[in-house]
C-alpha cells in the first residue's frame, strides 16, 4: 500500500453514518440529487447495507461511493472525494471495494452516473478504465414532485 493510501479505511456505511454523509456530499460531491436526503439515504442503507461504501483517514469521512447492484446490472454513484483529499488515490481505492463487491456478487460490467460537466470527475473515471457509451442516455421521470 502506497504511502497515500496508508491508513485508509473502507468500509460500508451504517445508518448512524447518514447525517454525516449527507454533510459531506453538500462539501465534495458535484451536484445534488432528489434522494439526497435522510429517507433516502436511509432507505438505500435499508435495502443494501453493502452499498454505500466510505473511505475514512484519522477517523475522518474521506470519500464516499454507492455500489449499487440489481441482481443484473453493477450501478455506480456518488463517488465523492473531499477537496483536500483528492489526488490521493482515495477516488481509486474507493473504485476497487465497489468492483471487488460487484465481482463477489456475479457483476460483469460496472457503469457511472456521472454529470456532463464535471470535467474533473471524467479525468478520473477515465484514469480508473471507464468510457462514456454515446450511444447511450439517460432518461428520467421523477416519480414524485
Amino acid at each position: 500500500m502506497s504511502d497515500l493510501l496508508s491508513g485508509l479505511r473502507i468500509r460500508p456505511a451504517a445508518p448512524s453514518d447518514i447525517d454525516a454523509v449527507l454533510r459531506f456530499w453538500r462539501d465534495a460531491a458535484e451536484g445534488t440529487s432528489i434522494s439526497d436526503d435522510h429517507d433516502g439515504v436511509a432507505r438505500l442503507v435499508a435495502r443494501d447495507p453493502e452499498a454505500l461504501l466510505l473511505a475514512e483517514r484519522d477517523g475522518e469521512l474521506a470519500g464516499t461511493v454507492i455500489a449499487g447492484f440489481d441482481g443484473w446490472r453493477c450501478h455506480l454513484y456518488r463517488l465523492a472525494v473531499h477537496p483536500d483529499r483528492r489526488r490521493q488515490g482515495i477516488g481509486r481505492a474507493l473504485l476497487a471495494a465497489a468492483e471487488e463487491r460487484f465481482a463477489a456478487l456475479g457483476g460483469r460490467r460496472a457503469d457511472a452516473m456521472v454529470l456532463n460537466r464535471n470535467e474533473l470527475a471524467h479525468q478520473a473515471w477515465h484514469a480508473s478504465g471507464y468510457a462514456p457509451e454515446p450511444q447511450w442516455s439517460r432518461w428520467v421521470r421523477h416519480l414524485t414532485d
